[in-house]
């Protein structure tokens, strides 16, 4: 019987570890191996009373804004999936809608709501949202930087693995350390954009279902135990 392919995890902690436990729990040969480490911004807490809604993407925002987020307890909370609504929820703060999708979808649903002043906890490097009929206001209160592969990257790339990839900016950074060895790799990305963003030339690129980690373990599962499926 062939060994199943390993799972090489890059995305900046405590994310990426808790993605290799969950891999290993369903048995996979997951790998830790972050190209990123996340950090704290300073921020200046705005007035809560001008806004309506605490927009959240992201769990590390929760994780890294600090003390300053107790002044926005006020706010109802509308999050980016699972993981970001239980880390709202862990910083004292009132989760009053989850989204399953993106953060697009979420302030696309505002107004319908009467949700029109938005606040965007967000990381300094991210992709802009459309704000339409509301008005948002994006503050960085963390930065996610690169950071040097671990020594045994060289090895592990240089044998078939598959590979995620949770953003677009992950997507570029594993592209840059592939680029021309990359025909034995498979990569599961998160959605379709970042997935453009990855490059051509892998093995195979397969889509999660969702924008999650439960979704993208499946898709990982598929590539390492029976080879690609969805691929684009």
């Amino acid at each position: 019987m062939t060994a199943a392919l390993p799972l090489l995890v890059t995305r900046a902690d405590p994310g990426g570890a808790a993605t290799v436990a969950r891999a290993r729990a369903m048995g996979l040969d997951a790998r830790h191996l972050p190209l990123f480490a996340a950090r704290a911004l300073g921020w200046t807490v705005p007035d809560p009373d001008d806004f309506d809604a605490l927009l959240v993407t992201s769990a590390q925002a929760m994780r890294l804004a600090g003390p300053g987020l107790a002044r926005l307890s006020a706010l109802p909370v509308h999050a980016v999936g699972a993981p970001s609504a239980a880390a709202a929820t862990a910083a004292g703060l009132h989760v009053a809608v989850t989204g399953d999708s993106d953060g697009q979808t979420l302030i696309d649903a505002m107004p319908s709501r009467g949700v029109r002043r938005v606040l965007w906890l967000c990381g300094r490097d991210h992709s802009p949202l459309v704000a339409g009929a509301t008005v948002l206001t994006p503050l960085p209160c963390y930065a996610v930087d690169p950071v040097d592969p671990p020594s045994e990257w060289a090895a592990l790339i240089a044998r078939p693995a598959v590979l995620l990839a949770y953003s677009g900016r992950a997507a570029e950074r594993i592209a840059a350390l592939t680029e021309g060895a990359r025909d034995h790799l498979a990569l599961v990305a998160i959605s379709e954009s970042v997935a453009a963003r990855a490059g051509r030339g892998w093995r195979a690129v397969s889509l999660a279902a969702r924008p999650d980690d439960a979704a993208m373990l499946a898709e990982a599962h598929a590539l390492c135990h029976k080879g690609a499926h969805r691929v684009v």
